[in-house]
């Protein structure tokens, strides 16, 4: 059962329902503040992932090599097509009218929320660890700084965060099931280097989040199919060759 996927579905829901009560009641100055603090948090889980890394150089191989092919296919161009369209259906269901922001700007938050929610490194790799290891400890980080993020983002949205939420647990619900059968291909020291991976493209998410650099999250995805097989190939080919 993907109680993580669940959890964190559930904390975005929740947290547009409670942004979007008592989100106008917030001041721009404490939702900056509030998220200069998630951006740190996610750093923190990003370190804690990284530290039990096996094989450095695959991690860092599969980092760069992915982080190119992303870059070349220009991928978060993609993701932001596909928050588009998931969004489109969402906007004819909440009216803007009586929104503090214009039609545009409510369009642009959207697409930011909906890429933010289901296509962030962090998330792809929580759920991946979750159905690979049963590990729900990420997504649960996660899903306390996404309530927090969904009630900032439903300030300016009102409820159209919440439904945000389903498309999020579709997309997660998919990644956990294709976990299940990447698990009997892989080993502790392949599983160590991904949590790594995913450790780096948190902490690239928390630079993000505070505004001090604007990593291309979505282009390192990719590193996340790369590493496993790095790693196999660096323990299983590569060190027999130079030992």
């Amino acid at each position: 059962m993907p109680v993580g996927v669940i959890v964190n579905a559930s904390a975005v829901l929740l947290g547009g329902i409670f942004g979007g009560f008592f989100g106008n009641k917030l001041s721009e100055d404490f939702k900056e503040k509030l998220n200069m603090i998630f951006g740190a948090c996610s750093m923190g889980m990003g370190i804690y992932s990284i530290a039990p890394m096996k094989y450095m150089p695959a991690v860092i191989f599969a980092i760069i090599l992915g982080t190119i092919f992303g870059l070349v296919i220009h991928l978060g161009k993609w993701f932001n097509k596909g928050a588009l369209l998931m969004q489109r259906p969402i906007t004819r269901m909440i009216p803007t009218e009586n929104l503090s922001i214009s039609k545009d700007e409510f369009m642009s938050l959207m697409v930011t929320a909906t890429v933010l929610f289901c296509a962030s490194g962090t998330g792809i790799y929580g759920t991946l660890a979750e159905g690979m290891s049963g590990d729900i400890t990420i997504l649960i980080s996660k899903s306390i700084l996404d309530f927090f993020t969904a009630a900032i983002f439903a300030a300016s949205l009102c409820y159209a965060v919440s439904i945000i939420a389903i498309p999020q647990f579709i997309i997660f619900f998919i990644l956990f099931l294709l976990a299940r059968f990447i698990l009997p291909f892989t080993t502790p020291a392949m599983i160590s280097d991904f949590k790594a991976c995913g450790g780096f493209l948190m902490l690239a998410t928390g630079f993000r989040m505070v505004k001090l650099k604007m990593f291309p999250i979505a282009e390192m995805i990719p590193a996340m199919i790369l590493v496993m097989p790095f790693s196999w190939i660096w323990s299983s080919i590569i060190l027999k060759l130079i030992g």
